[in-house]
């Protein structure tokens, strides 16, 4: 079986991360699918998905540095737009994850949440959700 949902976000800032763990379990608490993965999928090229630590929230704030330093947004990049910046932190970070489902729980470790990561915003922001399995 497989069900989809898609879900919009609101991005307040230029970059974030928005901890969206309790919103996925939440959808898949409600599916009718008990054992199997959750796929998640962004849908937009200057904004992605990761898994990391959520209980400090200087790591989210140490993320966000570290790829503004290794890609900073005032380099003489080609794009007109003036995002390539955004692109490429997405392209890094990535835009889909997998995450296995037992007895309607995510599984994930102690300290690990679901981030969307905003490179370009603020911005209207879709997310889908994709639970297959039994």
């Amino acid at each position: 079986m497989v069900q989809t949902q898609m879900i919009q976000l609101q991005t307040h800032q230029d970059s974030e991360m928005i901890l969206i763990t309790n919103q996925i379990q939440d959808i898949v608490k409600n599916s009718l699918i008990t054992n199997g993965t959750v796929t998640l999928f962004v849908p937009h090229t200057t904004a992605g998905i990761t898994i990391n630590e959520n209980a400090d929230p200087d790591v989210k704030r140490d993320l966000l540095l570290g790829l503004e330093r290794a890609v900073p947004r005032n380099q003489r990049f080609q794009h007109f737009e003036g995002n390539s910046h955004a692109h490429i932190k997405a392209s890094i970070v990535g835009f889909h994850k997998s995450i296995l489902l037992v007895d309607k729980k995510l599984i994930l470790g102690t300290w690990q949440g679901i981030y969307f990561c905003e490179f370009d915003g603020p911005r209207n922001r879709k997310l889908y959700i994709q639970i297959s399995g039994e």
